[in-house]
Formats: C-alpha cells, sequence, structure tokens
C-alpha cells in the first residue's frame, strides 16, 4: 500500500532547478533517488552541440542515475510554449530535426520513453490543419520510437494553465493515442497520466485509473493546488497509486512538482529515504 511499492524517478526539470542543469544528477543521487527524467534542457536549440549532449550523458552515468524519460523539442518550457509539433512552419520543422538526436541521445543511456507535447492553437493556421500536422508528426515520432523499441508518450495538460492547448483532458489524450496507434499500426504510443493536470481539470481521477490504466505507460504527479510536493495539497496519493496498482500499472511515477521555497532536497520529507531508489 501507498508509496513502498511505488517506482519514483525525479524530473529534474522542474526539481533541482537551483543549480546547473550538469549539477541536478547528482543532487539527486545524493537525495536517494537513482531514476530522473527531463524535460528537453535546451529549449532554444533542438540539435545541440554534440558534446553539450556528451557533457549531460556523462554528468547522468557519473552520478549513477538512470534517465527514464524525456520529452521531445517543446519549445520554450518552462515559458509560454506547450509543445512545438502542432505548429505549422519552423517549431513543428524544429521538432523533426530533434526527433532523431533525442532518440540517439536517450536510447544511449538505456531510455525508450519519449513525451511529445503537442502545442498550443496558433493564428494563421484552423485546428483541423493544426491537428492534421500533429498527427504526421506524431506518426513520424512513432516510427523514429519504434527503431529502438520505444513508447511515444502522449500527455493531458490543464486547461487553466494552459487555455490554447486542445490536448486538455484525458479522453481528448487517449483519443489522440488511438489516432496515431491507428495511423502507424506500431501501437507504441501511449497515454502519459499527469494526475496534477487531470486534478485541475476537475477530472474524477478514480475514473481516469479505471478507465485508461491499460493505456497509461507513465505517471506524473504534483499535489493540488499549488503544484507542490504530496501532502501541500488535497490529493490522496497513497490512495490513487494503490488503485494505479490495483489497475495494472507497474510503471514509474515521475515526481514533477514545484520544491518550494527552499532547496528541492528539502521537497522530499513526504518519501522516506529508503524508498526514493528506484526498484
Amino acid at each position: 500500500m501507498g508509496f513502498a511499492d511505488t517506482r519514483f524517478n525525479v524530473n529534474l526539470s522542474i526539481l533541482f532547478t537551483e543549480l546547473p542543469l550538469l549539477e541536478r544528477p547528482a543532487a539527486a543521487r545524493a537525495a536517494g533517488f537513482t531514476a530522473v527524467e527531463l524535460w528537453w534542457p535546451w529549449v532554444d536549440a533542438p540539435t545541440p552541440e554534440r558534446s553539450e549532449l556528451a557533457a549531460l550523458r556523462d554528468a547522468l552515468r557519473d552520478a549513477g542515475t538512470q534517465l527514464t524519460g524525456l520529452n521531445f523539442y517543446a519549445g520554450r518550457l518552462p515559458g509560454p510554449d506547450r509543445g512545438a509539433l502542432s505548429v505549422p512552419g519552423e517549431e513543428s520543422a524544429r521538432f523533426r530535426a530533434n526527433v532523431p538526436v533525442a532518440i540517439e541521445f536517450a536510447s544511449s543511456l538505456g531510455c525508450t520513453a519519449f513525451n511529445a507535447l503537442y502545442g498550443n492553437r496558433v493564428e494563421g493556421a484552423t485546428a483541423a490543419e493544426q491537428d492534421a500536422l500533429a498527427l504526421a508528426n506524431l506518426a513520424f515520432a512513432a516510427r523514429a520510437v519504434a527503431e529502438v523499441e520505444g513508447t511515444l508518450l502522449i500527455e493531458a495538460l490543464n486547461a487553466p494553465e494552459s487555455p490554447a492547448c486542445p490536448i486538455v483532458s484525458a479522453p481528448k489524450a487517449i483519443e489522440v493515442v488511438d489516432a496515431v496507434n491507428a495511423a502507424t499500426g506500431l501501437d507504441n504510443a501511449r497515454f502519459l497520466m499527469d494526475l496534477y493536470h487531470l486534478s485541475m481539470n476537475g477530472e474524477d481521477l478514480d475514473d481516469v485509473i479505471d478507465r485508461h490504466t491499460a493505456k497509461t505507460a507513465h505517471v506524473q504527479i504534483a499535489d493540488n493546488p499549488g503544484r507542490g510536493a504530496p501532502g501541500t495539497g488535497s490529493l490522496d496519493f497513497p490512495a490513487l497509486l494503490d488503485r494505479l496498482r490495483k489497475n495494472g500499472y507497474d510503471g514509474y511515477v515521475g515526481l514533477e512538482y514545484k520544491p518550494g521555497d527552499g532547496p528541492s532536497a528539502g521537497s522530499f520529507a513526504w518519501l522516506p529515504a529508503p524508498l526514493r531508489a528506484a526498484h
């Protein structure tokens, strides 16, 4: 029951951000975590210099941390963007250019889970045009991910914080997952169930878990309200994680919360140190 049976990883793009990127893996390991995930770290560079990729790879390896999830290029994140793959023109091209780079980097570290954030609605293109572009780009990414026997993740964000993003409910994300799998025939697209975003949407989390765990390949958590650590809001994480397990989920649960005013290392008091290492 509760946290003892859960495999956690730490998102190094929202936690330990008080430190330079290359110092975060060691800080996570010092806090007791052995598994980490990342948003695409170079918001202005979908294809960074190989030396930058090598430096991050070395930092992860030297710290003894396993990369378990990576976002594809998603524009300015954190910031005003919510993805790039549905945005016509330069952003779509940047997403496509990033796909092989991200896959090569992540797979060299044994990571085969890739989050493809959809993107905001933009002026100058209809919703139908953006959705057609998104499906083409998601199918392109799914085929590329299949080369490393990987999984393409589709995440639902929340409408209050991302009003221009069309993927703001579990059913809509599942609709996109099904469309990608139908387009490719590969069946390697899956739902990324972020319980914070779904709670912000007012969705019934028990119902979402019961309905959609079978198509879920990753879970992320933060408490609501506030997007803080478990225990700072009203969500019952021991019950929610137990429900996920009873529905067959045995993957990682990503800690994607804001650490508060102090150093990130001080935000893990809710999770006993022996339970932090992946198992």
